[in-house]
Formats: structure tokens, sequence, C-alpha cells
């Protein structure tokens, strides 16, 4: 059962001033709270003082940030007439970004393909048939 806020707070003082160490499901069976729920939640208090979560438990931010897609994006469109292309690692390498974020941010939001980095011999005037 997860617990709202109210609970949360409930428990909380129980365990500051009433000094609860053991949780007693029997005592409150109207709210529907669970054994295991009560000790993961009397240890969390425990452990750290608090109910509230960590700082920084929560999922990451993500890096798709507007100043990254205009740095993504100039480094892309800077090769345009260029005999080699940077790649996806190249640019995450100059931009301090992790590889993934500046995959997404080229097929998502440029729709853009990246392709294996391949040599190429370099076509010029002589080496075509006229």
């Amino acid at each position: 059962m997860v617990f709202n806020v109210e609970d949360r707070i409930f428990v909380e003082n129980l365990y500051k001033f009433s000094k609860v160490t053991e949780p007693k499901n029997s005592k409150f069976p109207d709210k529907g709270w669970t054994i295991n729920g009560l000790n993961y939640l009397l240890k969390k208090l425990r452990d750290t003082g608090i109910r509230a979560r960590q700082l920084g438990s929560g999922r990451r931010q993500s890096a798709r940030t507007v100043e990254n897609v205009d740095t993504v994006n100039d480094l892309v469109l800077s090769h345009k007439g260029a005999l080699m292309h940077q790649t996806t690692c190249q640019i995450a390498r100059k931009t301090g970004i992790h590889h993934s974020p500046v995959y997404s941010i080229i097929h998502q939001d440029f729709q853009l393909i990246s392709q294996k980095k391949q040599r190429a011999q370099e076509l010029i005037t002589a080496n075509c048939v006229h």
C-alpha cells in the first residue's frame, strides 16, 4: 500500500512522540496499511529521520535542454559540405553530454538518421568519366 502524505506525517509523529518501533497493524485496521509498508516507513525514519525522499533519489534529469539542443544543432550543421561527418560519440565528447541524449536529440529533434561512419574516396574531376 502506498502511504499518502497525511499517513506519512501520522506515522512519523507516532514514531517521534510515542516511540513506536514495532508496527502494529491491529491499531489501525481501517487504514489498510500492510506490515511490510509500515516496516519500510519506520526503517526509513530510523535511518534518515525524515519521511521525504532523499535528494537525488529520483529519476535523473534529462540532458535534452534547449541549450544542449542548440549546441548539438550547431555541431551537426557545421559539417555541411565537409568530407567527413562527426559521429554521435565525437559530438558527445565535444559537448560533454552523454552519447545517448546526443543520439536522441539528433533523431527526435532534427529527424536525422545517423549511419555508420565509413571511409570513402574523394571524387575529383580527374576520376570522373566524361
